[in-house]
């Protein structure tokens, strides 16, 4: 299999078997290591992937790197795919390809006070490539990339092609502020107008705030969710 490439101040750290790479890059950041770097498993069936950042902001605001991962994700695979296939983006971190869920981005950090700045963040992507067993219809709301017309899209290229586009998103972000990602991100967001449920309530998705915490209307009253809710470890 071809070695991913990534762009200057990204380093690449390949493990294989069961090792995952959400985890490993936990460790490596908690460890102290550079921002930049990527862990990665390709696996026959599955695409996983974490990158670790250090930002420099408090955690509510450096939350963005989630749903911007995100954004880089749909702009790497529309550069790769037939341009029939769709992507949007669940507020959880769910990917979805041609309206089924397909993968998610999972995101950590080393403390969950949204006032204070974290020593590191990691972004985890999971995609399935394959599906784990040959009936499609035991999971009908559920697909793989290479089920949706995705064959061709070389597992190593889509990798190096989410650290790109994620990088242009880092620029952006770091140069022009959130506007731009939240146009984006809306732009892809799944769901919005919908009745959902998160953390225990229910009601309309109305969109996000400036942090892209979760808006959820419920019998006249807005409840606000923040998207440190989704850090993993809490």
């Amino acid at each position: 299999m071809t070695t991913p490439s990534f762009p200057p101040l990204f380093s690449g750290l390949e493990v294989e078997g069961q090792i995952d790479p959400f985890e490993k890059a936990c460790v490596e950041a908690a460890r102290g290591c550079d921002a930049g770097l990527v862990v990665y498993n390709l696996g026959a069936n599955k695409l996983r992937a974490a990158l670790v950042f250090a930002p420099d902001v408090v955690l509510a605001d450096a939350m963005a790197m989630m749903p911007l991962c995100g954004v880089g994700f749909q702009n790497a695979l529309g550069a790769l795919a037939p341009p029939e296939v769709s992507v949007h983006l669940d507020w959880a971190g769910g990917l979805r390809i041609n309206g089924a869920t397909c993968g998610q981005l999972r995101v950590a950090a080393s403390r969950t006070d949204p006032t204070l700045e974290p020593d590191w963040l990691v972004v985890g992507l999971e995609l399935p490539l394959w599906p784990e067993n040959d009936d499609p219809g035991i999971m009908p709301d559920q697909t793989t990339l290479y089920a949706e017309g995705c064959a061709d899209v070389n597992a190593a290229e889509l990798l190096e092609s989410w650290v790109k586009h994620t990088l242009v998103g880092i620029n952006t972000w770091l140069d022009e502020g959130v506007g731009p990602l939240h146009k984006e991100w809306r732009g892809l967001a799944f769901g919005i107008g919908e009745d959902t449920k998160m953390d225990g309530k229910a009601g309309t998705f109305l969109g996000v705030d400036e942090q892209f915490g979760m808006l959820l209307r419920d019998a006249g009253t807005t409840n606000l969710i923040p998207l440190t809710h989704l850090l993993e470890g809490t």
